[in-house]
């Protein structure tokens, strides 16, 4: 079931300097820490002249929708997938 989820989260990254990537690899939320196990989908979009990074992960069966305000650097969760049907 996917939830809809409008909230800050702490996610711990990695800065890659040979290839210059980023790569989350834990998220906070609701008091416990998710290891992400696989990231899928990055992309960007703006809003107005803030940009945002976009990351679809996944952590064991939970799928998260993070993303990355690059104006204050703070992260919000927008959507949560458990990976059961409705």
């Amino acid at each position: 079931m996917t939830t809809k989820i409008d909230t800050p989260v702490s996610v711990s990254l990695v800065f890659n300097s040979k290839n210059l990537k980023v790569m989350p690899k834990a998220v906070e939320w609701n008091r416990r820490v998710y290891k992400i196990e696989k990231i899928g989908f990055h992309h960007t979009f703006r809003q107005g002249h803030i940009l945002h990074h976009v990351f679809s992960v996944v952590s064991k069966s939970v799928f998260f929708r993070l993303v990355l305000n690059t104006e204050n650097l703070h992260w919000r969760l927008e959507e949560v997938t458990d990976g059961l049907p409705f």
